[in-house]
């Protein structure tokens, strides 16, 4: 499994740098956007400790580290939308990385059995901030997957 080495201190040797030292924040964790390989729609955005990390370098297939239930899990493993890795990008300072996937299964990444996690807009109405869906195509019933 890939091993990361400390993030350089100095600021302009982090922004050159040829090693990748992902910054993990003080929780452990780097955040991690999600866009599809074929036209760059963002899919989701999630987070990722060390171990998930270097699962989804190793593996080819993006995994993430859930803060609610305190664990890794392989995208798609229960839904069978899994997340082939094509391409990952470090931003600058490497707090954050951008992975290009290709979508298997129902091409859905939102749990909500929607393409992407981003199917509602905010808005403003009487003053109040309010969410209007912009996508209510389901590519799955979530009920059926998941049996919630």
């Amino acid at each position: 499994m890939p091993q990361f080495a400390k993030p350089p201190q100095d600021k302009a040797l982090l922004d050159e740098a040829a090693v990748f030292t992902p910054r993990f924040d003080d929780k452990g964790l780097v955040t991690a956007i999600v866009t599809d390989v074929r036209d760059n729609a963002v899919l989701m955005l999630a987070h990722m400790n060390a171990e998930a990390l270097s699962l989804t370098l190793e593996t080819g297939f993006a995994h993430y580290y859930s803060r609610s239930r305190d664990t890794i899990w392989k995208k798609g493993e229960t839904s069978g939308n899994l997340q082939k890795v094509e391409q990952v990008l470090a931003d600058c300072d490497q707090d954050a990385v951008l992975l290009k996937v290709s979508m298997t299964g129902h091409d859905a990444a939102c749990h909500t059995g929607r393409r992407s996690c981003f199917y509602r807009q905010v808005t403003i109405a009487d003053g109040a901030a309010m969410l209007e869906s912009i996508d209510d195509h389901r590519a799955f019933d979530p009920k059926a997957v998941y049996g919630k």
